[in-house]
């Protein structure tokens, strides 16, 4: 069970990520880029505090490096004419990588789990 408290700031950490999104689409670039640490440094947070709960940490691998790929991809449109989104692609990669990982594992534990006989 995950305590009510971490679920706060779970609820905080997309509230920055809307802001950080919200600045970016309204081109304010310094907001924009100061939004980027509390919501990096929150989803960095939370993946370190359930690493070692599988399904809580795959996932937020995968939400840490969508929010790097996101910064980096606004980074790029503020200051480098769109001119490093291959390194935002490799970051949403690993984590679309992470979540086929476990996927992939669950669908191999379920495939090698004997039927229950009716």
């Amino acid at each position: 069970m995950i305590p009510s408290s971490f679920r706060r700031i779970e609820n905080l950490h997309i509230l920055f990520w809307l802001v950080k999104d919200l600045c970016w689409i309204s081109d304010l670039k310094i907001p924009g880029l100061l939004m980027i640490l509390p919501t990096a440094g929150i989803a960095v947070w939370m993946t370190v505090k359930f690493r070692k709960n599988w399904f809580e940490f795959a996932h937020n691998f995968a939400v840490t490096c969508w929010i790097v790929a996101n910064s980096i991809w606004m980074i790029g449109e503020f200051y480098f004419e769109d001119g490093i989104r291959p390194l935002a692609r490799g970051f949403f990669v690993a984590g679309l990588v992470m979540l086929c990982i476990y996927y992939g594992g669950v669908l191999m534990r379920r495939k090698n789990t004997p039927a229950a006989e009716s």
